[in-house]
């Protein structure tokens, strides 16, 4: 998988950290720290930060949990900022916020015989507890997120949806709490839990990989007798 900026940031973050509270020299912080920012896949960051526990753990705890992908280091980097939109507006037409974005505290966005869509799989907030408020009137508006954001949707629908939907949802106590208000007539607001492409053939890679491990582990040389 390729490391992000935001990736990248967090593993030296976790250096500084460990600098500080005199668990590596400075030699050996500014050697890695200078390969943090040189690295362009998490394959080159683990190893930087694998010896090292997670800021206020104890010395057992591997700094390597933090680093891209799962549990609480995929969210440590995600949560606080400026925001970069507060507000959505389509009439007639439609608008979009994917990417790496920053969620205000509260966003609104309102569609009128118009669309609109708010992915959040990438997002950052700017507060661990944000609250989304959509309005579509004679229009609709989609929300995707991650399955592991934690979510709370009490929008109301009259001659209109307002619901979740999508797969697998495995909120991650760690996550930002979204909240997701607001009204949908005569048409919709709908959220869905879903994975970005990468991430898909992250777990795909995973799975691939423990199964050619459990291969290994006896059942290919029983064949192979």
């Amino acid at each position: 998988m390729r490391a992000s900026d935001s990736e990248r940031e967090r593993i030296a973050e976790l250096l500084r950290e460990a600098v500080a509270e005199g668990r590596l020299t400075m030699e050996e912080f500014e050697e890695r720290l200078d390969a943090a920012y040189r690295a362009r896949t998490h394959g080159e960051l683990e190893p930087l930060v694998r010896d090292l526990p997670e800021p206020g753990g104890l010395s057992g705890s591997p700094g390597a949990a933090a680093v891209p992908a799962t549990g609480r280091g995929r969210w440590r980097g995600r949560v606080g900022g400026a925001a970069t939109s507060r507000t959505a507006f389509a009439l007639w037409g439609g608008f979009g916020r994917k990417g790496t974005w920053t969620v205000p505290r509260r966003f609104t966005a309102f569609a009128l015989m118009g669309g609109g869509e708010l992915d959040l799989r990438e997002a950052h907030f700017e507060d661990g507890e944000v609250e989304i408020r959509c309005f579509a009137l004679m229009g609709g508006i989609s929300v995707v997120v991650p399955p592991e954001l934690r979510v709370d949707v009490t929008g109301i629908g009259f001659m209109g949806g307002f619901g979740e939907s999508g797969g697998d949802s495995v909120p991650d106590p760690s996550a930002p709490r979204v909240r997701i208000t607001g009204f949908a007539m005569m048409g919709g607001v709908d959220v869905e839990r879903k994975r970005t492409k990468a991430e898909k053939q992250r777990l795909k890679a995973e799975r691939e990989r423990e199964r050619l491990e459990r291969g290994e582990g006896g059942g290919g040389r029983k064949e192979l007798g």
